[in-house]
């Protein structure tokens, strides 16, 4: 019995010998063939299950959970939860739904509701603050993994593009105003905070990059350099630079004294035992460079002056370490090992912990008014009208200034005077 052609056949069988009817013929059976395999049931990726994690229902129960006018927990929990109160976030969500499309909840092509700004905000802060993995979020959140690190890398960018340059700045004539009172009430005249390095685990580090971020631990670090006031304001965050490194070589990296040298900076004058300064300065630890805007300890104190000046200076200079500590409990994913695998993401995760650190202290009681005065160091301050331009000598004259030793050794025994004539009781 003859075998049955199909159509293709009689269709090639038929044919001329023309090139071009050869070419459409062969295309014919290539499509035939492809057509005849049965592709398994799936979402976009073939083999791929689809998981029906009902988005719409897991939305009105994290609404009724935490934002609802009576929600089932009440305004502690959430700020326990998530690290700030429910006016901080919904003010941060809303301006980030606003800024990225991608958290504006859409509809696909068959009418599905996908995922609400909430739900892609809440897995992101729940990964920011507990340190968990992307796919720990799912159960409650009812959110991929895949989507959960697609929200977390696009919501600390949109932080930091949003509020870096508000709650990420240098200080300005109000700032070094607050912050120069703050320093006065420590006994240090002219102190705009302290400084000093915070490494961060890479757990992910590429094998070809191990080497240079290995330092005094045996693990793959990145460091953060920061400047921290009384308050537990973070006003400068360096980070990124490889593990290897010490706290000088990242010194000489950081662009902590550009605006200074530049004279873009707010000008500081002040008075310490008799002797005019017009820099402001750092407490720091004894790795530091002896420059004459930071301040070191004494490591071998002799004498009550002395003794009394490195308590008061050790004491003082411990701001940082508090900021450093209170930043890695509000997130708890920079005091964990990062999991990422590209440093662009961990800088974006680092310096968006940063700006909602400050804006968590600010809401929580500490309010910049600008019409606000002093009692000291108010009236000091001289704000640069302006963008000064400074010709390549001014510019080197302006770097010796920052790291003269000798107006170092003149101030360092200047407030060791100070303190001891005028703040015998504070330590």
């Amino acid at each position: 019995m003859p075998r049955k052609r199909s159509r293709l056949g009689s269709f090639v069988d038929d044919s001329s010998s023309d090139d071009d009817d050869s070419l459409i013929a062969s295309a014919a059976a290539i499509i035939e063939t492809f057509s005849n395999v049965k592709r398994k049931h799936g979402g976009s990726i073939p083999g791929h299950k689809v998981i029906y994690r009902d988005r719409e229902a897991g939305h009105d129960r994290m609404f009724k959970d935490y934002l609802a006018e009576n929600p089932t927990y009440p305004p502690e929990i959430f700020r326990r939860r998530n690290r700030m109160s429910r006016e901080l976030f919904v003010h941060i969500m809303n301006a980030v739904e606003a800024h990225d499309d991608y958290f504006v909840q859409k509809r696909n092509g068959a009418g599905v509701l996908g995922l609400s700004c909430f739900q892609k905000i809440t897995a992101a802060m729940r990964m920011l603050s507990y340190g968990v993995a992307a796919d720990a979020t799912d159960e409650y959140v009812r959110i991929g993994e895949s989507t959960a690190l697609e929200s977390l890398r696009r919501f600390v960018a949109a932080v930091d593009e949003i509020f870096g340059e508000q709650y990420l700045r240098y200080p300005n004539e109000a700032d070094i105003a607050r912050l120069l009172a703050m320093g006065e009430e420590k006994g240090f005249p002219g102190m705009l905070g302290s400084i000093d390095c915070m490494h961060w685990k890479w757990k992910n580090c590429p094998y070809d990059k191990q080497g240079q971020h290995k330092g005094h631990v045996d693990d793959p670090t990145l460091i953060l350099e920061a400047v921290a006031s009384n308050d537990l304001w973070i006003w400068h965050a360096f980070f990124g630079m490889p593990g290897s490194h010490n706290d000088i070589n990242v010194l000489h990296r950081s662009p902590l004294f550009d605006n200074l040298a530049e004279g873009t900076a707010p000008q500081v004058n002040y008075s310490v035992n008799g002797h005019d300064y017009t820099m402001g300065y750092y407490l720091a630890d004894g790795i530091y460079p002896q420059w004459a805007t930071l301040i070191q300890s004494i490591s071998h104190p002799t004498g009550n002056k002395r003794q009394y000046f490195a308590k008061a200076q050790e004491a003082a200079r411990k701001m940082v370490e508090r900021a450093f500590g209170v930043l890695q409990s509000r997130f708890a994913i920079v005091r964990g090992p990062a999991r990422f695998w590209d440093p662009e993401t961990l800088s974006k995760i680092m310096r968006a912990c940063v700006i909602m650190h400050n804006m968590i202290v600010e809401d929580e009681g500490f309010v910049v008014d600008h019409n606000e005065r002093f009692d000291y160091g108010g009236e000091n301050v001289e704000p640069a009208h302006g963008h000064a331009h400074r010709t390549l000598e001014e510019f080197i004259e302006a770097h010796k200034k920052i790291r003269d030793k000798e107006t170092h050794v003149q101030l360092k025994e200047d407030l060791i005077e100070h303190l001891w004539n005028v703040h015998p009781d504070l330590y």
